[in-house]
This record gives structure tokens, sequence and C-alpha cells, in this order.
């Protein structure tokens, strides 16, 4: 029996690692269309997408938003985009200000928690709006998890009529102060959603070294998994990634282990329930 395409999401630069960190980091919409384009090639069938300003410092600006996703549907034609609402990014409402695009998806973090030298503030009346404006411009959201109470609150969300579209969950593990990496907090996670979403679909990632471990659980588990330079610089310790294809192609790798068939763009399309796209 053919298992279930895994769906390979690349988060291709974020807010917070520079060229200092990884000179492969892709900061100008240039370099982000070009590494999107490797990843895609390498299996990735979501780009999950931040901009940044000429000094690297993150931006939401709905102008390099759009640049960005209109060279993305014209280099990598049928990848699902997914432009980041992260609160490095801006502030309020400036943070939803690109969903007027209507990208196939955006993040959404449902509930405020502990980064490693700050608060990440997300306050219901902030969360509210923005799903709202994703249900106003038919964007997909992709829930954002740090902590149990997320899931248990985009649950609700969803079964209230709140989010648009089909659930989707990403269990972000490995975050100093926030949901650790750790095998039985995964498990029960996979457990919780079985039990409580049954028609939803789940993702995990894990930041820094936890990536290629979390990819792993992700992937023998049934789930789908993301990878990407805004997680993880490295291959290793002592070796930086040369690129995000090559972090892609990594995760890929263990779709093979687990006879788990990479998802297509068009494949990954249906099983998120998104609308289709022409091309």
């Amino acid at each position: 029996m053919t298992q279930k395409p895994c769906i390979l999401c690349c988060a291709i630069t974020g807010s917070v690692a520079t060229k200092a960190d990884n000179p492969a980091v892709p900061t100008s919409i240039q370099e982000q269309i070009e590494s999107s384009h490797a990843a895609v090639e390498a299996g990735a069938s979501i780009i999950h997408a931040h901009v940044r300003n000429d000094d690297q410092s993150p931006s939401s600006d709905p102008v390099k938003f759009a640049a960005l996703k209109a060279g993305l549907e014209n280099h990598c034609p049928g990848v699902i985009i997914q432009l980041s609402t992260g609160g490095r990014s801006g502030a309020g409402q400036a943070r939803g200000g690109m969903l007027s695009l209507m990208p196939d998806m955006a993040s959404l973090s449902v509930g405020s928690n502990n980064f490693p030298t700050r608060v990440y503030e997300n306050p219901p009346e902030l969360v509210d709006w923005l799903a709202s404006e994703m249900k106003t411009y038919e964007v997909s959201p992709e829930i954002e998890a740090f902590d149990l109470s997320h899931i248990l609150h985009a649950i609700d969300k969803h079964q209230k009529g709140q989010l648009f579209g089909n659930l989707y969950v990403q269990f972000v593990m490995g975050v100093k102060n926030a949901m650790p990496a750790d095998k039985t907090v995964f498990d029960f996670y996979v457990a919780l959603m079985a039990a409580r979403a049954p028609k939803a679909e789940w993702c995990a990632a894990g930041i820094g070294a936890n990536q290629l471990l979390v990819n792993e659980w992700a992937i023998a588990a049934g789930g789908h998994t993301r990878a990407g330079l805004e997680d993880n610089v490295r291959l290793d310790r002592k070796t930086l990634a040369p690129s995000n294809a090559a972090l892609i192609a990594r995760a890929a790798e263990l779709c093979q282990k687990y006879d788990r068939p990479v998802a297509t763009p068009a494949q990954a399309r249906q099983i998120l329930g998104l609308r289709g796209q022409s091309i």
C-alpha cells in the first residue's frame, strides 16, 4: 500500500539569521527566488517566506512580499506560497499587510510564548484580526504552535469556523523557553491531533540542531515536515549548510528511508485542500 506523500516545506530566510551566520542565507528578493527554485527542485512543495530590508533587517513591507510572490509564481510555477505574519517582522496589523496579496497560505501564531530573549506576543485581538483577514482573502493558515495551548486553541477556533480552509498545525520544536524537541512530547501531540482533529493535517519543524531529528520523527509518524535556513544554518556542528536545497534534499532522503513519497506541489495542494493554480 502506497503511503501518504510527505509535504516538505522550505523556510528559506526567516527574520534572524544573516549572511554573517551563513553566507547562503538568501536575503534579497532575487536570492530568495533562486534559493526557492533550487529547493523546489530538491522536493519542497511549500515555500515559507519572510522578506528583508537592504540591511538584512526583517520587514513586513507588502511591496517586498508582492515582488517575492510574483517571482515565485514565475520561477516556481505551482509551488505553494506561504507568507509569514510573524512578530519579528513587524508589529500589530502591519504583520498582516500582505494578506491582501492572496497567497495560498500564511503562518498564524494563535498564542504568546517566551523566546530566548523576548516574549513573542500574539494578543487575542490581533490573532482574531489576522484570522479574519485570512478568511476575507481566502488564505489558508498554517498554525505555528509553540506550546500545547496553541494546538488546542487552533482546534477550537477551527471548530468554531474562525479559520479559513482545512486545519493545518505545525509543531515548532526546539525554541529555547518554548516547546522542547522531546520525543515524548512529540508523540503526545501526534496522538492529540488524531483524537481531537482527526481530519486535520500536521507538520513538525525542529530548530537548530533539532531540525534533522524532528524531520525524521515527523516523516516516520506519517506527518509532514519543514526544513530550511530560517530554522537551521548547519548540516552539522562543523559544517554550514550550503543552501536551502541541501536541507530539503536531506529531508527527502528520510522520506525514501520511510517509504514516503515526496509530495509534488499539486499533491500537497490536494492534501491540504488548497485551491489550484493556473500555470
